[in-house]
């Protein structure tokens, strides 16, 4: 009668402190899933490798399973033949595609912007802005998907960096370089865009290897560790074109407002450039804050050993 017993295909998968089974069976009725000092037991109702038949198998791990990790039984899920597959299938892809466009577009505006340089030298600090601000916006604003893929859960970035990066970004190059025809030709638009372009053409293939579930060494060290000199850069190359705006738009005037009667006191813009200077600051210390985690999280801290 033992011929007769039928087992499923079942996937492994293991992280740290984790185990993942997949029991490919479709159509499951009344399963019972127990755990037996260090036995995992398994029987259904299903359609399988054999047809409609009831599946069973049992699976011994090395060490007896504890009482209260029976609970997390339920990180074995029984999954239809295709569809989970084909759902993680197409968010890969997804995920693969936008990373893939995201590099691309970066990539051109820096090897456009380091190609310009070798060639102009310093002149070509003057005309970034109108030769690179096309490619720019594109990227820019297609990185909103990146805040809203964390917001819903599509990956696991948390929201608030995504969201500070992106509000941070986008107000520079929309309010302070885009509004301001005066800011368009300073040599602080070419250092803004060479920082942010240098550490997207290393984050974002790393982020397109990990979707085919690749990893190569020397592209995961650079994403980890660019980061530390580039982001204080980037910052502080906003933080000089806030401080150049900050007499253009006290001149033109431009987004200040006079408060109604009584009152009557002008605002200008140029009292919030000033607020978002310290903002900007904060931010960076939140995001380094979350990659140096990130860094710590990849490659750890080695422990001496006291003898």
């Amino acid at each position: 009668m033992e011929n007769q017993v039928l087992t499923p295909h079942v996937y492994w998968a293991q992280r740290h402190r984790e185990l993942y089974l997949r029991v490919e069976l479709s159509d499951v009725q009344n399963p019972a899933i127990s755990i037996t000092e260090n036995v995992l037991h398994f029987k259904a109702q299903g359609h399988g490798a054999k047809g409609d038949n009831v599946y069973e198998f049992h699976l011994e791990f090395l060490d007896l399973v504890k009482p209260e990790e029976e609970e997390r039984l339920n990180k074995l899920r029984l999954e239809s033949q295709g569809s989970p597959e084909t759902l993680t299938s197409l968010k890969k892809g997804y995920l693969f595609m936008y990373n893939l466009v995201q590099f691309l577009g970066f990539s051109w505006i820096f090897v456009n912007m380091t190609v310009r340089f070798f060639i102009l030298g310093k002149e070509s600090f003057y005309d970034t802005f109108h030769t690179m601000a096309d490619m720019m916006y594109f990227c820019q604003m297609l990185s909103v998907v990146e805040t809203i893929n964390a917001a819903i859960g599509v990956t696991k970035s948390p929201v608030m960096p995504c969201l500070i990066q992106l509000l941070g970004r986008n107000f520079i190059l929309f309010i302070i370089f885009g509004t301001m025809e005066e800011m368009q030709n300073k040599a602080v638009v070419f250092f803004v865009f060479y920082t942010w372009s240098t550490v997207e053409i290393f984050r974002y293939p790393f982020y397109m290897l990990s979707c085919i579930d690749m990893d190569w060494k020397v592209l995961t060290w650079l994403r980890y560790t660019v980061w530390i000199p580039l982001y204080p850069l980037g910052c502080l190359a906003e933080a000089v074109s806030v401080i150049q705006s900050i007499p253009v738009f006290n001149e033109t005037g431009r987004f200040s407002f006079t408060l109604p009667y009584p009152v009557k006191i002008k605002v200008r813009f140029s009292f919030f450039l000033q607020i978002y200077l310290i903002i900007l600051f904060l931010g960076l210390y939140v995001n380094f804050r979350h990659l140096y985690k990130q860094r710590r999280r990849r490659y750890g801290q080695k422990k001496k050993k006291i003898h």
